[in-house]
Protein backbone atom coordinates (compact mmCIF):
# COMPACT_ATOMS: atom_id res chain seq x y z
CA UNK A 1 0.00 0.00 0.00
CA UNK A 2 1.41 3.36 -1.02
CA UNK A 3 1.94 5.73 1.58
CA UNK A 4 0.35 9.63 1.50
CA UNK A 5 1.98 12.56 2.94
CA UNK A 6 -0.10 14.10 5.36
CA UNK A 7 -2.22 17.61 5.31
CA UNK A 8 -4.22 19.42 7.47
CA UNK A 9 -7.48 17.81 7.68
CA UNK A 10 -5.90 14.42 6.86
CA UNK A 11 -4.23 13.12 3.57
CA UNK A 12 -2.61 14.76 0.65
CA UNK A 13 -6.19 15.21 -1.48
CA UNK A 14 -4.04 15.07 -4.96
CA UNK A 15 -1.95 12.43 -4.30
CA UNK A 16 -5.15 10.51 -2.97
CA UNK A 17 -6.47 11.25 -6.10
CA UNK A 18 -4.15 10.38 -8.80
CA UNK A 19 -3.88 7.76 -6.22
CA UNK A 20 -7.89 6.79 -7.04
CA UNK A 21 -7.21 7.43 -10.71
CA UNK A 22 -4.68 4.65 -11.25
CA UNK A 23 -6.63 2.42 -9.26
CA UNK A 24 -9.97 3.02 -11.22
CA UNK A 25 -8.01 2.78 -14.99
CA UNK A 26 -5.82 -0.29 -13.20
CA UNK A 27 -9.43 -1.81 -12.17
CA UNK A 28 -11.18 -0.58 -15.32
CA UNK A 29 -7.89 -2.18 -17.44
CA UNK A 30 -8.87 -5.56 -15.56
CA UNK A 31 -13.19 -5.38 -15.81
CA UNK A 32 -12.20 -5.17 -19.76
CA UNK A 33 -9.61 -7.39 -19.72
CA UNK A 34 -12.30 -9.75 -18.06
CA UNK A 35 -14.73 -8.88 -20.36
CA UNK A 36 -12.86 -9.53 -23.95
CA UNK A 37 -11.91 -13.30 -21.80
CA UNK A 38 -15.84 -13.72 -21.38
CA UNK A 39 -16.32 -12.61 -25.02
CA UNK A 40 -13.59 -15.19 -26.26
CA UNK A 41 -14.68 -18.09 -23.76
CA UNK A 42 -18.01 -17.60 -25.05
CA UNK A 43 -17.20 -17.74 -28.81
CA UNK A 44 -14.98 -20.80 -27.91
CA UNK A 45 -17.89 -21.96 -26.35
CA UNK A 46 -20.19 -21.52 -29.33
CA UNK A 47 -17.44 -22.97 -31.72
CA UNK A 48 -16.89 -26.08 -29.78
CA UNK A 49 -20.35 -26.73 -29.80
CA UNK A 50 -20.63 -26.48 -33.53
CA UNK A 51 -17.36 -28.98 -33.61
CA UNK A 52 -19.79 -31.31 -31.29
CA UNK A 53 -22.60 -30.63 -33.92
CA UNK A 54 -20.12 -31.81 -36.75
CA UNK A 55 -18.75 -34.96 -34.82
CA UNK A 56 -22.17 -35.75 -33.93
CA UNK A 57 -23.40 -35.36 -37.61
CA UNK A 58 -20.16 -37.14 -38.94
CA UNK A 59 -20.28 -40.33 -36.71
CA UNK A 60 -24.03 -40.34 -38.55
CA UNK A 61 -22.78 -40.18 -41.76
CA UNK A 62 -20.14 -42.93 -40.55
CA UNK A 63 -23.13 -45.33 -39.51
CA UNK A 64 -24.87 -44.63 -42.60
CA UNK A 65 -22.36 -45.78 -44.62
CA UNK A 66 -21.48 -48.63 -43.03
CA UNK A 67 -24.60 -49.71 -43.22
CA UNK A 68 -25.12 -48.97 -46.36
CA UNK A 69 -21.28 -50.92 -46.82
CA UNK A 70 -22.88 -53.68 -45.22
CA UNK A 71 -26.09 -53.93 -47.40
CA UNK A 72 -23.94 -53.76 -50.04
CA UNK A 73 -21.74 -56.50 -49.67
CA UNK A 74 -24.84 -58.72 -48.53
CA UNK A 75 -26.56 -57.82 -51.54
CA UNK A 76 -23.02 -58.45 -53.56
CA UNK A 77 -22.98 -61.82 -51.64
CA UNK A 78 -26.48 -62.68 -52.63
CA UNK A 79 -25.73 -62.02 -56.27
CA UNK A 80 -22.78 -63.72 -56.44
CA UNK A 81 -24.40 -66.87 -55.07
CA UNK A 82 -27.08 -66.87 -58.03
CA UNK A 83 -24.52 -65.86 -60.37
CA UNK A 84 -23.19 -69.80 -58.98
CA UNK A 85 -25.79 -71.32 -58.81
CA UNK A 86 -26.86 -70.17 -62.68
CA UNK A 87 -23.08 -71.73 -63.49
CA UNK A 88 -23.93 -75.12 -62.03
CA UNK A 89 -27.30 -74.89 -63.66
CA UNK A 90 -26.12 -73.94 -67.07
CA UNK A 91 -22.91 -76.63 -66.67
CA UNK A 92 -24.81 -79.35 -65.69
CA UNK A 93 -27.58 -79.01 -68.83
CA UNK A 94 -24.06 -78.57 -71.04
CA UNK A 95 -23.03 -81.39 -70.09
CA UNK A 96 -26.43 -83.63 -69.96
CA UNK A 97 -26.60 -82.01 -73.41
CA UNK A 98 -22.95 -83.26 -74.48
CA UNK A 99 -23.52 -86.35 -73.31
CA UNK A 100 -27.22 -86.78 -74.50
CA UNK A 101 -25.27 -85.66 -78.19
CA UNK A 102 -22.39 -88.02 -77.33
CA UNK A 103 -25.10 -90.54 -76.95
CA UNK A 104 -26.95 -89.85 -80.10
CA UNK A 105 -23.52 -89.72 -81.95
CA UNK A 106 -22.62 -93.17 -80.43
CA UNK A 107 -25.70 -94.67 -81.64
CA UNK A 108 -25.67 -93.09 -85.47
CA UNK A 109 -21.82 -94.83 -85.24
CA UNK A 110 -23.25 -97.89 -84.46
CA UNK A 111 -25.77 -97.69 -86.97
CA UNK A 112 -23.12 -96.44 -89.51
CA UNK A 113 -21.18 -99.35 -88.16
CA UNK A 114 -23.65 -101.93 -88.53
CA UNK A 115 -24.78 -100.74 -92.29
CA UNK A 116 -21.05 -100.79 -93.34
CA UNK A 117 -21.07 -104.58 -92.53
CA UNK A 118 -24.27 -104.87 -94.07
CA UNK A 119 -23.38 -103.30 -97.37
CA UNK A 120 -19.67 -105.32 -96.86
CA UNK A 121 -21.51 -108.24 -96.98
CA UNK A 122 -24.27 -107.43 -99.70
CA UNK A 123 -21.12 -105.90 -101.74
CA UNK A 124 -18.93 -109.43 -100.69
CA UNK A 125 -21.92 -111.38 -101.79
CA UNK A 126 -22.58 -109.74 -105.16
CA UNK A 127 -19.28 -109.95 -106.06
CA UNK A 128 -19.08 -113.38 -105.22
CA UNK A 129 -22.06 -113.98 -107.21
CA UNK A 130 -20.61 -111.87 -110.20
CA UNK A 131 -17.32 -114.23 -109.57
CA UNK A 132 -19.70 -117.60 -109.90
CA UNK A 133 -21.05 -115.58 -112.88
CA UNK A 134 -17.65 -114.98 -114.28
CA UNK A 135 -16.58 -119.20 -113.26
CA UNK A 136 -19.98 -120.42 -115.17
CA UNK A 137 -18.78 -118.27 -118.19
CA UNK A 138 -15.11 -119.18 -118.05
CA UNK A 139 -16.44 -123.06 -117.90
CA UNK A 140 -19.12 -122.23 -121.14
CA UNK A 141 -15.95 -121.20 -123.15
CA UNK A 142 -13.98 -124.00 -122.26
CA UNK A 143 -16.29 -126.29 -122.87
Amino acid sequence: MEKFSREFQGYNRKEVDDFLDDTIKRVEMVLEKIKKQETEISLLRKELEHYKDIEKSLNKVLANVESTSNNIKRMAQYEADLIVQEAKGNANRIVNESLMRAEKIEAERNRAEKNLKTFKNRLRSIVEQQLDVVDEIEQLEIE
